[in-house]
C-alpha cells in the first residue's frame, strides 16, 4: 500500500505537501479562562478556552462546534510491506524517501507570532461582516476578533445560515477584497458613536460601546472604515481598536478560507439570545494555506477520540452511564496504572506523603471553603443524606486541608507534602465536553504543600524540577514558563505578596528557566506559575501549575507554632503535574499517535506462530516474558501476515515471529514498530533482556 510521507525530526512535525514540506511550529493552548466560559476555536480544531483578557473573553459562548478534530501529534504514516521471510516483514517509509529530496520549508505562524497575519485575519473578519450583511438583510455583527490561526465573527441571524451558505459569503468576501476598498481609522466621542449606531439599529454594539467606556472612560472610541465614507461606493464599519490592513487588496483571496459555523451565547449566557458564529481561516500565501489543510486534514486521523476507540483505550458511554464520565479499558486502564505508578514512585522519592480522601463532604466544608460562593455553577447539584446537604468535591484542596488540621504543628515539622490522585467531579454541559479533554469527573495529580515564608523558594524549585523530569520522562522537554502577579483586588497583605513573588522570580532564576510575566494576572488569593508543555506538532498544552495561596489557610484556621511559640499561618501552594491524568492521557495519545514507548505500552511485546506446531513453543515464551515483568500477548489462530498487520495496528512496540526454525534454536524473528522494522533473529533471553532494559530506562527496544 502506498505511503503518506511525513517524518519527526528533532521533535518538529515535517508533512510532505506535493513539492514542499511544511512544519507546524505551534498552534493553540488550552488555559482556563476565570470567569468566563467563553472558548476559542483554534486551528479549525475542538473549542479551548480563553484567557480572561481574551477580546472574546468579553462576547460569546461557544455552544456547540461542529469544526474538525483537534490536532495530533505525531505522522501515522502507511507503509509498503514485503516479505522478506516466510515469517518477517520490512517496512519501508517515506520518511527516509523525504529526507533525501530537496524541499521548502514553510512555517505556520500563528497570529501572535506575526504582526502581519493578526492584521490580516481581522481585516478579513471585517470584510467576511460586511460581506453577510450584504448577503443577509437583518443580520446583526457582535464581535469579530483575529484568533490563533484564523478569525470569527457571531452573528444575531434574521434565518439560520447554514454550510451551504459559507460558499456564498466566500464568494461575497472575494468580490470585496478584489475591489480594493481602504481600512480607515477614526476616532470619536462616545456620544456620537453612540448617535451612529442608533442610526443603523445595531443593539449589540450599544452594549459593547457601554463596555468599552466603563473601562476606557477617557479614551476616545476608535471605529474602522471599510471602503470609503459618505461618498459613493460600499461602506461598513464597526467599533475597533485594529489592527488592520491598509487596503483589502492587501489580502489575498486565494489565502483564505471560511471553516464552519458554530452556536454562541451572547456573553456567555443562556439566558441571552443565541447567535451563529462563523469561522475562517487567512494566510498570505495559497501555499500557507495548502498546508494548513493538508496538516488539518492529517490531523483528523490523530484524533484521541478515534484512537481511543480503535486502540480500545477509553470510551464514554454517553447514553448508558450519562456525558463526560471516562470508562477506562483495559488497554488504557495499564497505561494509567503505569503512569500512576511513576507518579507515586517520583513523588515518594520527592518526600510526599500520599493522600486518599473522599469524593464527598458536607457542603458545611464547601461553604467554608468559598467554593458554594464563586464555584457554584460549576459544581453538582447537593445530596441530602439524613437531613443534611453533602457535596461532590469540585476540588481537593479542603480534605488535604483537613488532614494537617487532624494535627498540631510547630515550624520544625515544616514543610509538608501532601500528595493525592483524587477524582473531581464538575459540572460540565454536554454541548462543552470533547473526549478526554473535558469531562465532568476526572483524577487531579494534586499536590499541596504547607511551608513557611522563607521556604517558598526551595519548595516550588523543587516543583519546577519534578515537573521537568516527569514530562522529560513521558517525552515533553520543550516547556514554556509563566508568572502571573498580583492583580487590583486580592487578599494578603502586599508584604506576603511581594515576598511570595520574588521566591516565585527567585526559583525560576536558580532554575535558569526564561519565562513571561502576566502582569496582575495572579489570582486573588496568590501569585501563580503555569507550565506548558510543547508536542510534536509544536502545540502548547498547560498542565503544569504551581499556586500560591494566601485565602484557604485563612478561611480554614491553619497554624503552627513558630519558634517564639505564637500561632502564625503557613504558607499553602497548590500544585499539580499533569494537571488531570484524563485530559494529560489524551494529550499523550496525541502526542504519540497511540504508538506509545514501549514502557509505556499496554502490550509490549506480541508473540506470533506461524503454525500450530510451534504452539507450544510460544506459549513457554509467553510464560518466561510474565515471568520476567513482560506485558506480552500470543497472537494466533490466523495466517501470519495478518497476525503481523494486526499487531501493527495496534502500535505494538515489539513483535515476534515464531516459526519451526526459531523453535527448535530456541530464538524469536523479531520486528519492531515505527522504525526499520525487521530487527532479525535473536535469542530468546536476549529479546527478554533488552525489553527489561528499554523498560527501566524508558528507552526504544
Amino acid at each position: 500500500m502506498s505511503c503518506s510521507s511525513g517524518h519527526i525530526a528533532r521533535g518538529k512535525l515535517v508533512l510532505q505537501t506535493g513539492g514542499s514540506l511544511v512544519r507546524l511550529l505551534r498552534t493553540c493552548d488550552l488555559s482556563r479562562a476565570s470567569g468566563h466560559r467563553a472558548f476559542l476555536s483554534c486551528a479549525g480544531q475542538h473549542v479551548a478556552h480563553f484567557s480572561r483578557s481574551h477580546p472574546a473573553a468579553h462576547g460569546a459562548r461557544i455552544l456547540q462546534d461542529r469544526r474538525p478534530n483537534r490536532w495530533g501529534c505525531r505522522l501515522s504514516t502507511s507503509c509498503q510491506v514485503a516479505a522478506s521471510s516466510p515469517h518477517a516483514a520490512v517496512v519501508e517509509t517515506a520518511e527516509k524517501k523525504s529526507s533525501k529530496q530537496q524541499n521548502q520549508l514553510i512555517s505556520l505562524p500563528t497570529t501572535d507570532e506575526s504582526p502581519q497575519l493578526d492584521r490580516i485575519r481581522h481585516s478579513c473578519s471585517h470584510v467576511m461582516a460586511m460581506a453577510v450583511q450584504k448577503l443577509f438583510p437583518g443580520a446583526q455583527v457582535t464581535i469579530g476578533p483575529a484568533i490563533e490561526r484564523g478569525f470569527y465573527y457571531d452573528f444575531d441571524m434574521p434565518e439560520p445560515i447554514t454550510e451551504q451558505d459559507l460558499k456564498a459569503v466566500k464568494k461575497e468576501m472575494q468580490r470585496i477584497i478584489k475591489a480594493d476598498l481602504p481600512f480607515t481609522r477614526e476616532e470619536v466621542s462616545k456620544e456620537e458613536a453612540e448617535e451612529r449606531i442608533r442610526a443603523i439599529k445595531e443593539p449589540y454594539k450599544l452594549e459593547i460601546l457601554e463596555g468599552i467606556a466603563a473601562r476606557h472612560p477617557d479614551d476616545p472610541i476608535t471605529i474602522y472604515h471599510l471602503g470609503k465614507q459618505g461618498g459613493e461606493g460600499e461602506h461598513w464599519w464597526d467599533l475597533c481598536a485594529g489592527p488592520h490592513v491598509e487596503t483589502t487588496k492587501d489580502l489575498n483571496p486565494a489565502a483564505m478560507d471560511l471553516e464552519s459555523l458554530a452556536g454562541a451565547y451572547w456573553r456567555g449566557d443562556e439566558t441571552k439570545a443565541q447567535l451563529q458564529r462563523i469561522y475562517g481561516t487567512a494566510w498570505e500565501t495559497k501555499e500557507q494555506l495548502k498546508a494548513y489543510q493538508q496538516l488539518k486534514v492529517e490531523a483528523a486521523r490523530r484524533d484521541h477520540r478515534k484512537l481511543g476507540q480503535e486502540l480500545d483505550l477509553f470510551s464514554i458511554e454517553s447514553e448508558s452511564a450519562g456525558g463526560g464520565l471516562v470508562f477506562w479499558h483495559p488497554n488504557g486502564a495499564a497505561i494509567r496504572n503505569i503512569l500512576e505508578n511513576f507518579w507515586k514512585e517520583h513523588h515518594l522519592k520527592n518526600g510526599y506523603q500520599l493522600l486518599y480522601t473522599p469524593h464527598v463532604a458536607k457542603a458545611e466544608m464547601w461553604k467554608t471553603s468559598g467554593h458554594l460562593d464563586f464555584y457554584a455553577e460549576n459544581m453538582f447539584d447537593r445530596i441530602k443524606i439524613e437531613e443534611e446537604l453533602y457535596q461532590l468535591r469540585p476540588m481537593n484542596c479542603p480534605f488535604h486541608i483537613a488532614v494537617y488540621k487532624h494535627k498540631q504543628y510547630s515550624y520544625r515539622d515544616l514543610p509538608l507534602r501532601y500528595a493525592e490522585l483524587g477524582t473531581v467531579y464538575r459540572y460540565e454541559r454536554s454541548g462543552t465536553m470533547h473526549g478526554l479533554f473535558r469531562v465532568r469527573g476526572f483524577t487531579q495529580d494534586d499536590g499541596h504543600i504547607f511551608c513557611l515564608p522563607d521556604q517558598i523558594a526551595t519548595e516550588i524549585r523543587g516543583v519546577l524540577d519534578m515537573v521537568e523530569y516527569v514530562m522529560g520522562a513521558l517525552g515533553f522537554s520543550q516547556l514554556e514558563i509563566n508568572l502571573s502577579t498580583k492583580p487590583a483586588k486580592a487578599v494578603g497583605s502586599d508584604e506576603i505578596w511581594e515576598r511570595a513573588e520574588d521566591a516565585l522570580r527567585e526559583a525560576l532564576h536558580t532554575k535558569g528557566w526564561d519565562y513571561k510575566i502576566d502582569e496582575g494576572g495572579g489570582a486573588f488569593y496568590g501569585p501563580k506559575i503555569d507550565v506548558k508543555i510543547q508536542d510534536v506538532l509544536g502545540r502548547k498544552w498547560q498542565c503544569s501549575t504551581i499556586q500560591l495561596d494566601f485565602n484557604l489557610p485563612e478561611r480554614f484556621q491553619m497554624a503552627y507554632t513558630d519558634d517564639g511559640n505564637n500561632k502564625q499561618q503557613p504558607i499553602m501552594v497548590h500544585r499539580a503535574i499533569f494537571g488531570s491524568i484524563e485530559r494529560f492521557f489524551g494529550i499523550l495519545i496525541e502526542n504519540c499517535a497511540g504508538a506509545f514507548p514501549l514502557w509505556l505500552a499496554p502490550v509490549q511485546c506480541r508473540i506470533m506462530p506461524v503454525t500450530d506446531a510451534v504452539l507450544d513453543y510460544a506459549q513457554d515464551v509467553v510464560a518466561q516474558m510474565r515471568e520476567a515483568g513482560i506485558r506480552v500477548q500470543l497472537d494466533s489462530g490466523e495466517r501470519i501476515g495478518k497476525l503481523i498487520r494486526n499487531a501493527e495496528k495496534a502500535k505494538t512496540p515489539v513483535m515476534c515471529v515464531v516459526g519451526e526454525k526459531e523453535a527448535s534454536s530456541n530464538q524469536l524473528s523479531v520486528r519492531t514498530y515505527g522504525d526499520d522494522g525487521d530487527r532479525g533473529v535473536m535469542a530468546m533471553a536476549e529479546v527478554i533482556t533488552r525489553i527489561q532494559d528499554a523498560s527501566k530506562t524508558r528507552m526504544p527496544f
